[in-house]
């Protein structure tokens, strides 16, 4: 920057900042690069001392270099400052409803930042997180582009599907009682494109669902979806991987360690409690069912004979929780199907527990064992079918887990990414509300080649070509290798997911025939953008990241839609479903 004193210069921005100094006025102007400073007479110019924050005005100076004590080494332009010789107001600001201020965002609503989203984009932070979305996303279109991927469009207005999330129903206008469903994902349409000999399809692609919000859900969210031909599951993990490093290079300027881990369902069912489990701690679960197999303890004997397990927790260093925590872990735990939540604190003077005093000696050294339990610990159970114990741990691990990081005894590094890919998947899981077996990922997910023989025999055992990718115990996309042989894509319709014939035929019918025509073996993958650009800008919420979100309620405030429709569209509407 010293290099440009004495030159003149021509500059447009908005007024981010004033400090009256008496015979000096001091502006800081502000764009998209940033911030310099502006030196002015406020008697050869009176008006801009009155003139409101955010206000736009362009000036023409000098630069010049600063005085050794006002340089602010914090600005990268703070070693020179520009003498104002001449302004231009080109638009004059109201006064702001809310402070624009960095350190000041956490005292404005929601709800005020949302209905000024334009004025709340202006904060620098708000910008670099777009434009770290818009890194990610340029840097994901070069690599596959230069890995022979085609960028297609698919359609946004699809057919209808009731089954799954909700969806948005468009009806048509020149095709009376006739409706389109604002697609949920391209899963359909980029399985045609294989068929259609495309072999490498990718797209930026924007899906919808009817579905609750929260900080990770938006009616109207964006993947990045692909497909490819004549590949299989450890194709995509490369080409995904590959894609991730170029993206820790280019935009988080760090090196991302390949290959990453691969982790079977089972195996993070077992330890985690979850399928998209956060590694960065310990706090591991153990199953401790060989301890109580003979147990004289009834509440767990009748849970073994029955086919359950004794799953257990150790959350080490938390013997000091209050009740009020504890009543909070118990309600998580029922929350996620338990009856209640037993445990053990372990103190200098012994064990207390409302269960322990069911256990035996050997019962008792064993578990101290298997759980390095020592003073200050608390252990908490769960009695259960195997994958609901896991759950319902799964669930007390990161309750735990953020009990520790208040008080200080656990230190997660936010600057830290823990990636892995979750294989090894069910392909199908029993609802036992309907009393038939459902597709644990999608119905159109191969199974294991040499799990196909049990599909009759035993559908919980077949493995699925499933894989997701998970970052710090947030699922990052899902993907699979497809169906494409007719038959068998035919046969988990009826036979297994038991759909009624004329169903499939209306929805799936197309697919069926052209997997006819030499349809190829195929799979892919779809990314969260907005969840991927979120986490890498640190932040929790993918309102953050999308220029215009929606609310909870499904809400944009700025233009205060959803709104009512006109007498003219609510005809037309009624004549559509005439």
């Amino acid at each position: 920057m010293v290099q440009h004193a004495t030159s003149s210069v021509d500059l447009v921005g908005w007024v981010h900042a004033k400090r009256d100094h008496g015979g000096l006025l001091f502006i800081d102007l502000r764009d998209r690069t940033g911030l310099i400073q502006l030196v002015v007479n406020p008697q050869q110019f009176p008006d801009l001392a009155s003139l409101h924050l955010e206000s736009v005005i362009e000036v023409e100076g000098t630069v010049v270099l600063r005085s050794a004590e006002t340089v602010n080494e914090h600005l990268p332009t703070g070693q020179i400052e520009v003498s104002v010789e001449r302004v231009i107001v080109r638009n004059a600001s109201d006064v702001l409803p809310f402070s624009l201020e960095e350190s000041r965002a956490e005292n404005v609503s929601e709800e005020m930042r949302l209905t000024y989203r334009y004025l709340d984009l202006r904060r620098p932070s708000n910008y670099q997180r777009l434009l770290r979305r818009h890194q990610i996303a340029a840097t994901v279109r070069n690599y596959l582009n230069n890995n022979g991927f085609l960028e297609i469009e698919l359609p946004i207005l699809f057919k209808t599907t009731p089954e799954g999330a909700r969806e948005f129903l468009v009806p048509s206008r020149v095709n009376p009682q006739q409706f389109y469903a604002l697609a949920q994902s391209p899963q359909q349409y980029k399985q045609m494109l294989m068929v259609a000999g495309v072999e490498r399809y990718y797209s930026i692609a924007r899906c919808f669902r009817d579905e609750d919000l929260r900080a990770d859900r938006q009616p109207e969210f964006t993947q990045i979806d692909l497909e490819m031909s004549f590949i299989e599951a450890e194709d995509i993990h490369n080409l995904i991987e590959g894609t991730l490093q170029r993206v820790w290079k280019e935009v988080l300027r760090m090196d991302l360690q390949l290959p990453l881990k691969r982790m079977p369902f089972r195996e993070a069912m077992d330890r985690f409690g979850s399928d998209k489990p956060d590694t960065r701690f310990d706090l591991e679960i153990k199953d401790v069912t060989g301890i109580f197999v003979q147990s004289s303890f009834k509440v767990f004997a009748d849970v073994i004979a029955n086919g359950g397990v004794i799953k257990a927790i150790n959350g080490k260093g938390l013997a000091d929780l209050t009740q009020g925590e504890l009543k909070a872990l118990e309600d998580s735990a029922k929350a996620m199907g338990a009856k209640g939540l037993a445990f053990i604190r372990v103190e200098e003077s012994g064990w207390k527990s409302p269960v322990s005093k069911f256990f035996t000696d050997q019962e008792k050294a064993a578990l101290a064992g298997a759980l390095s339990m020592e003073a200050g610990d608390v252990v908490f159970f769960a009695a259960e079918k195997w994958e609901r114990a896991c759950t319902i741990l799964g669930r007390i691990r990161t309750d735990c887990a953020a009990l520790l990081q208040r008080r200080g005894r656990l230190s997660i590094d936010g600057n830290r990414f823990d990636l892995l890919w979750i294989v090894d998947f069910p392909l199908l899981t029993y609802d036992e509300e309907t009393g038939r077996y459902v597709a644990t990922h999608h119905p159109f997910t191969a199974p294991v080649p040499d799990d196909i023989k049990l599909l009759d025999t035993n559908p919980h055992a077949v493995r699925g070509q499933h894989y997701d990718l998970v970052m710090n115990g947030v699922e990052l996309g899902g993907g699979s290798i497809r169906i494409h042989s007719c038959d068998l894509q035919r046969k988990i319709f009826h036979d297994i997911l038991k759909i009624p014939h004329e169903v499939v035929e209306d929805r799936f019918g197309y697919m069926l025939r052209a997997f006819r025509f030499g349809a190829p073996p195929h799979g892919g993958i779809a990314l969260g953008l907005d969840r991927f650009a979120a986490m890498l800008s640190g932040t929790t919420s993918i309102r953050d990241v999308i220029a215009f979100p929606k609310t909870q309620r499904g809400q944009d405030l700025m233009c205060q839609s959803p709104s009512p429709a006109s007498q003219k569209q609510l005809r037309e509407l009624h004549i559509a479903f005439k």
